[in-house]
Order: C-alpha cells, then structure tokens, then sequence
C-alpha cells in the first residue's frame, strides 16, 4: 500500500520482536512507513508454550490477511479434562467449535507461540529492517525526534519509538514519573512450564490435575512428538515472587522441592525437567499503569497492559492493540500527540475489560489447598460436565472475552495486509 501522498512517512523504532511488536511492523509497514525492529536476543524468538486467539484477537488476524497461514499451525486441542491421580477424568469441557457464542477453557484457535511468530514474520521480513543481538539502553527525545542509543554502541534517530519489549519492559520503566514502582498487579500464583517427550497416552485433551498445596499440573500435547508441561503453584511467599529471576537451576531445584510428592505423573514430569531445553518460570501478574507514552515513546502489548495468562486474552490483546496503534499512528502521521492519545483512549476500555476477567479469587478456588477442597471441586465439576453446562454457556453467550468492545476500523490500513501477507 502507499499511503496518501500528503501524509508523512514516518521513521519508526519498536523494541521487541514478538508477537506486538511484528504485528504493528505489519501494518506500518505495510502503510508505507520505514520500519526498525530491535530484538535482544540473538535471533527469531520463535519459542514459547501455546497460545490462543479469541474475540476481536481473531478478527485482528483475519484483517491482517493471515488467517489461513494461522489456521494451518492451529494445534489440535479438543477440550479440557480434569483428572484426579489415576489420571480418570472427572470432567472434560469441550472447545466451542459451534462459531458462535464464547469460547471455553480451549479455543477454537489454539497455536505454540513460535508458529505464529512465524506466521507475522514471514509477512513482514521483506519490508521490515530486523536487527537481532542489541537492545535500547537509553533515549532522549524532544518535540521533534527520539534519538535511541543501543547496546552496541551505535545510536539513531526516530519520529517514534515504541515499546513491545513484554510484560518487564524496559522501556516502560524508562517513561514512568520518577521513583515508580513496577505497575505489577500479581494475583498470588505461579507457574513453570517446560516440554517433555510425549508418550502414547498423551492425546489431544488437555489434562488438569490439582493436587493439596495449592498445586496444579497441566498436560497437553502439541505435536506428534512433544508434551506441554505446566507446574502452577498457589504461594504469595517472597521465595516463590523471586525465585524468576534466579539461574535455571535453583529455579528447577524449587519446582522440584514443592512438587515432589504432587502424584499422578510428577515423577515423569520432573525427570522431562531436567533435560528440557524450553524450561520457563514466571510469576502470574497483570500490568496495570496509566502511563502508555510519553512525548514520542509508547507503549504496546504486554508492556502496556499485560492481562496475565488467565485472562485468556494477551495475545489477541497484544494484536488489537498493535492494530489501533497502527491506525492511529498512520491516520495522524503529521501529529503524533494525537495519534497516541487516540490510542490510548481507544485501547484502554478493551484492555481494562480484559484485566477485568481475571478475578484472584475465583482462582484461589480453582487451586484449592485441602484434599476435601479438590474432591469438592472435582464433584461441581463432574455435575456440570454431565448436564453439559459449560458448552450450553459457550454457546448461548452472546460476546466472547473482551465483552462487545467493537476492533475499530481503519481503512487507511486496508491495503497493508494485502501489500505484506504475501511477503
């Protein structure tokens, strides 16, 4: 697409090359724009456990004209069961393929992260410059330009710089008033994932199984040859918030010490622990600040508003948000105070409804502590299994998540997904 010839064509730096940050590449770029994209880590960050689209997450991808090239890497993941330690399913939930409705715990779009990493690289490598291996230490700005210095040494300027850089961005610390904390909203729980080799018995329904403690393991199978992991622990100790950002091992040692005696395939699970090479330990929490730009530097996805994995709605919050972004930047070339005040204000009812879904206490009961919590959980579960509850409710709801929030339209973008989504 070539954008109006009275617009601006803007020269633009995003930091991160993950899934905010290509999807925003894909359509400034496609409009015309001169695209940077600055990853730290040495090449494509094609890795992750899965993910899934939902809601205006879904149209977003279809806009961008990639649907198809998404729906070829879906992963086979028919619905959720919860097992007790002889691996009986006590209940199992379906995806809600009907079209309509919400969708359940499993989505009718589940993806592994790598693969649609993949997918938006591929449609912006022709017209995006990547630069893998550095990162933004520091910047100035002023009214006119942000002058971004890298980590190797080398500097440049900008008419904007935008923050993709996740949920620990660095960039965000860098743009909030002095002296302000992290705005991390943690919701008490934590989780580690890795993948194992997978074995006959691993098929396409997701295993849950709770265990006393607050703890909960879930299985899921992605490929012919691999299983998904996911350890998650209810603790707010100030062990279990710091032990993220220990070195692998003692963070591998602490998985091992809580889960131990957890039952049903803990031994296994730990035994793929210690040879994996996809080992992962976060803590659950939400982003939650008021501060999205300043001056000329913005921010995006994660960065901005993460909505932690249980809102079931971060990457398809992260594509909403590049797609406004995008427009707004592109629509108000020759005014960037504009554009990013339209963002904010578009975005920002989406991303608090989102946030919104993930209610701490309801999650502290799905983790229960005591055996006769989990046998309680389980027989609930077991009732609304049978009478079919979950899918009726799928169904017969009229929004998905992210409530009725309609994905603005911008037509000065149309052209973008057709320019690039054949690159």
């Amino acid at each position: 697409m070539t954008i109006d010839s009275g617009a601006r064509t803007l020269k633009i730096l995003v930091c991160g090359g993950g899934i905010a940050g290509q999807a925003l590449a894909f359509w400034l770029a496609g409009a015309g724009h001169r695209i940077v994209v600055v990853e730290r880590f040495p090449a494509l960050r094609a890795t992750g456990a899965q993910v899934d689209l939902r809601g205006q997450g879904i149209e977003a991808v279809e806009r961008m004209g990639l649907l198809d090239a998404v729906r070829a890497k879906l992963v086979d993941e028919a619905g959720v069961s919860f097992v007790n330690a002889k691996g009986a399913a006590r209940g199992t939930i379906m995806a809600n393929t009907s079209g309509r409705g919400r969708q359940t715990l499993t989505s009718e779009y589940e993806i592994m992260r790598g693969d649609l990493v993949r997918v938006l690289h591929d449609a912006t490598k022709g017209d995006v410059d990547y630069v893998y291996g550095t990162s933004v230490e520091r910047f100035q700005q002023d009214g006119e330009r942000v002058v971004a210095h890298f980590a190797d040494g080398s500097s440049d300027e900008f008419d904007l710089l935008i923050g993709a850089d996740g949920q620990g961005s660095r960039i965000r610390r860098a743009i909030l008033p002095y002296g302000s904390a992290d705005p991390y909203w943690p919701v008490g729980i934590h989780m580690a994932y890795w993948f194992v080799p997978r074995i006959a018995s691993d098929d396409n329904i997701r295993d849950t199984y709770h265990a006393t403690r607050g703890r909960m393991i879930m299985r899921r199978s992605h490929n012919p040859t691999e299983t998904q992991v996911y350890f998650v622990l209810r603790e707010t100790s100030a062990e279990a918030s710091a032990i993220h950002r220990e070195p692998l091992e003692r963070q591998q040692r602490f998985w091992a010490e809580r889960f131990r005696d957890a039952g049903w395939q803990t031994e296994r699970f730990l035994d793929g622990m210690r040879t994996t090479e996809s080992f992962y330990s976060q803590e659950v929490l939400q982003v939650r600040t008021r501060t999205w730009s300043k001056g000329r530097v913005v921010l995006v996805g994660d960065a901005a508003h993460c909505a932690s994995p249980y809102s079931g709605m971060g990457v398809s919050g992260a594509l909403v948000g590049a797609y406004v972004l995008a427009g707004e930047i592109n629509r108000h070339a020759d005014d960037p105070a504009t554009a990013l005040a339209n963002y904010d204000a578009t975005v920002r009812p989406f991303a608090d409804e989102i946030q919104a879904t993930v209610r701490p206490r309801l999650l502290r009961l799905g983790m229960p502590k005591t055996q006769l919590g989990i046998d309680a959980f389980h027989s609930l579960t077991a009732l609304a299994c049978s009478l079919r509850i979950p899918e009726l409710v799928a169904k017969l709801s009229k929004e998905d998540r992210g409530g009725g929030w309609p994905l603005p339209d911008y037509p000065e973008l149309d052209g973008a997904s057709r320019s690039t989504s054949g690159a």
